[in-house]
């Protein structure tokens, strides 16, 4: 039986190798896993060098706007300035949720560029919104619809590296939904959330500095 033993690991670590990971869907605002099962397949990500806070930069009252602030980041859709000759004047925010783009309108035939992740089917949605509130690092407090579906979630987390929100949040109206940052970067460019605009840490502490409570947001399906 011992000669045949290492045959036998032989065999089941190929046949392991050669299979499929399957793994749950992880809903990437919630953390929490969906329902159907899914093949893994890692796709290979560029990666970039940021600083690294010390400690929890949500109890830090100096946290700057700049990278100095940021969160470790893999390198996904490059924020740019390209040309706009859309109907919206400076100031506003335009997302096309079919683009998964944020467009943060300069004047001049001008527009910033943004790659963002958008609602997942059956949360998306469209529509005329404005900034009433703006946070860093903000606490989050899952809303009452998200908790219907999902009561094993926490009622509360503090703000901070962890926290699903991100370094910074926008909050749209009256609505449930906000323009905030993401724990998960690899997400951006995808339809994964419930149903918030998220972008990576660094672009929205950028969007953060243009972005003013009252500015309007236009989201396009």
């Amino acid at each position: 039986m011992r000669r045949f033993l290492p045959a036998l690991i032989g065999f089941f670590g190929v046949a392991a190798c050669a299979a499929p990971a399957l793994a749950y869907e992880i809903d990437p605002l919630t953390r929490q896993p969906l329902n159907d099962a899914l093949t893994v397949r890692v796709r290979p990500q560029a990666m970039e060098t940021v600083t690294v806070p010390v400690a929890n930069a949500a109890l830090n009252p100096a946290d700057p706007l700049s990278a100095d602030a940021a969160v470790p980041q893999m390198s996904a859709i490059p924020r740019e300035t390209v040309a706009y000759n859309g109907p919206y004047g400076a100031g506003t925010i335009v997302v096309s949720t079919a683009e998964r783009r944020l467009y943060y309108v300069l004047g001049g035939g001008q527009a910033l560029r943004y790659g963002v992740g958008v609602g997942r089917p059956g949360f998306t949605w469209g529509g005329v919104q404005t900034i009433t509130m703006k946070r860093e690092w903000p606490d989050w407090r899952p809303p009452a619809t998200m908790l219907k579906r999902r009561p094993d979630l926490p009622r509360y987390m503090k703000g901070g590296l962890e926290n699903p929100l991100g370094a910074r949040a926008m909050y749209l109206g009256g609505s449930i939904y906000r323009i905030h940052g993401s724990n998960e970067p690899e997400t951006i460019g995808t339809a994964v959330s419930s149903g918030c605009i998220r972008m990576t840490n660094e672009d929205v502490m950028d969007l953060y500095t243009h972005a003013k409570v009252g500015t309007k947001v236009i989201v396009q399906r």
